[in-house]
């Protein structure tokens, strides 16, 4: 059965939710699916396997040669990643122990388990998780002439390593990880077509490379300006963190972030959002709130076809007041000139409601959603 067909319950019940993660994907959309989102998943990236990472093993081979004074570990994955690399290397004590000479700042408290579970101790972890801060505790205490290693993943976190340069460090990033464009890359076309066409309620990014292939695939089919128009305006970026926030706003886009940067935060963060976004209207007694592909009336979900959805969005733009057939007829989708179409895409928005008198007809003017005369004179929402 597919997302469209799923008998949906919960928050995120008629929001579609666009999940562009190549790692941990499965669990997120299930995630999403257990709270009653439909999912679109397209991965963003490809990732190349540790053991056959040429960068890996001579940035590994480097470290051994010669031991860094600072080594920053960012992600558990990651740092776990490296080192089961480099036992398959036959360097796995070697790394280690040149890491034991090193200060070792872990980003978080994954991190701190990792490096802790490896024999290595920690001198430092910052208490937001946020590399920012990392950043500025080590310039604080001055790197100058220091030797920092930066365990990468899949991010190359220009900034951070631009930063220490600048502060005088000498930083030899350990790419943990590669992160490529997909091989195939239809799933991303199709995703950024249901973006930028408003078949999306959000759309989630949980690395900042992810986010950078997306606009960079967005920009190869020429279609750049329409998905930075949706993400700003329609379509909410939901990311797991600040760095993978990032370049996002640097286009200019606006992006919510969960307070803990983990998936099962993100999903909580949506569960909020996107019933907050919805539109609510007291219709007939009813109360009707519509979402990305159904409505709650008085609680109950009713997936709607998408003709039924957009005559509803061009009736709830003016609610309670009468729309012309002829404007409903520019709303639906591939309608034609016949303003017939319009009187059987109300038959079946009717039925799909399950309440008739929702919709009112106004003879020989159009139709009107069928406004509580308390809200009449205002437009209000309920």
């Amino acid at each position: 059965m597919d997302d469209a067909q799923r008998p949906q319950t919960g928050p995120l019940a008629g929001f579609t939710v666009g999940v562009t993660a190549a790692r941990r994907a499965d669990e997120f959309g299930a995630l999403l699916r257990r709270r009653g989102a439909a999912v679109v998943h397209a991965p963003a990236l490809r990732i190349v396997p540790l053991e056959d990472d040429g960068e890996l093993l001579a940035a590994t081979r480097e470290i051994v040669a010669r031991a860094p004074d600072v080594l920053v570990a960012t992600t558990a994955v990651g740092f776990r990643g490296w080192t089961g690399a480099a036992d398959g290397w036959g360097l796995g004590e070697a790394l280690l122990a040149r890491l034991r000479e090193a200060e070792v700042v872990a980003r978080g408290p994954k991190v701190t388990g990792a490096v802790r579970a490896a024999g290595l101790r920690e001198r430092w972890a910052p208490s937001s998780e946020s590399m920012a801060e990392v950043r500025d505790r080590l310039l604080a205490e001055g790197v100058e002439g220091r030797r920092v290693a930066v365990q990468l993943h899949g991010d190359p976190l220009p900034d951070f390593t631009a930063a220490l340069r600048a502060g005088g460090a000498e930083v030899v990033p350990v790419p943990v990880y590669r992160w490529l464009p997909p091989q195939d890359v239809g799933p991303l076309d199709r995703l950024l077509d249901t973006t930028v066409s408003g078949g999306l309620d959000a759309l989630t990014f949980t690395s900042a490379p992810a986010a950078v292939s997306l606009m960079a695939r967005a920009e190869e089919r020429g279609m750049l300006p329409e998905l930075l128009a949706a993400l700003r305006h329609a379509v909410p970026a939901a990311c797991v963190g600040p760095v993978t926030a990032q370049p996002l706003r640097d286009r200019g886009v606006p992006t919510v972030q969960p307070e803990r940067f983990r998936l099962g935060p993100l999903v909580q963060l949506l569960c909020h959002e996107l019933p907050a976004r919805a539109r609510v209207l007291a219709v007939a007694g009813r109360r009707m709130e519509i979402r990305g592909h159904a409505v709650l009336v008085d609680g109950e979900f009713r997936p709607v076809p998408p003709a039924g959805m957009a005559l509803l969005r061009a009736l709830a733009r003016r609610p309670g007041q009468v729309v012309a057939r002829a404007e409903l007829l520019r709303a639906l989708p591939g309608a034609g000139r016949d303003e017939h179409a319009v009187e059987s895409a109300v038959a079946r928005l009717r039925t799909a409601l399950g309440a008739p008198e929702l919709v009112r007809t106004v003879v020989k003017r159009g139709y009107r959603l069928a406004l509580d005369p308390q809200a009449e004179g205002s437009g209000a929402e309920a």
